[in-house]
């Protein structure tokens, strides 16, 4: 792994785990071992440039997992069930739910910076597109699937922080359960 692709990625599970204003640039040159003048030579705008480029590659990472889930599986009820499967998995097994969201991120920084908020609604809008591509596909009509895919968005994100604040897989245990209903009712 290359020096900004090693950077990117410690710092991406960094603040991940820890918020953006939670971790020092110290921290990241430690964990990354190495110099300051290192991290300016990837990163020469400094700690928010590296957070956009860590959003920007969880991006790629979180896209690329759903469309292999939404490939593999024939509805999309059927994916999204598999999808919190594997993150209920995750977090029992690790009590966290890293890679997979950017919530924490858009709450502490989105208001902060426009140019992070971008990165994070661009994500946002990713996600919902994988959704609504497979809604239209299972025959939904692009206005249904469009709410839809809102709605599945803002749930399951809304059930990773739940599960987080709360220490518990329940909050997603829920979620999946109730897919059913979302995609009866509408």
């Amino acid at each position: 792994m290359d020096t900004k692709s090693l950077i990117i990625d410690i710092a991406t599970t960094l603040f991940q785990k820890k918020g953006y204003l939670g971790v020092g640039l110290n921290e990241i040159l430690k964990e990354c071992n190495i110099s300051k003048g290192s991290l300016y030579h990837h990163f020469p705008n400094g700690k928010e440039e590296l957070l956009i480029a860590c959003l920007h590659s969880l991006d790629e990472t979180i896209t690329t997992h759903m469309k292999e889930i939404f490939r593999d599986y024939p509805t999309t009820q059927i994916a999204t069930q598999a999808m919190i499967e594997k993150l209920v998995i995750q977090f029992e097994k690790e009590g966290m739910i890293v890679g997979y969201t950017i919530s924490s991120i858009v709450s502490e920084m989105g208001a902060l910076s426009e140019s992070v908020r971008n990165a994070c609604a661009l994500s946002f809008t990713k996600i919902q597109e994988i959704y609504l591509n497979k809604l239209v596909k299972d025959g939904f009509s692009d206005e249904t699937a469009n709410s839809i895919s809102l709605m599945l968005t803002a749930s399951i994100e809304g059930g990773i922080m739940l599960c987080l604040a709360k220490k518990t897989s329940e909050p997603l245990k829920m979620i999946s359960q109730g897919l059913p209903n979302l995609f009866r009712e509408l």
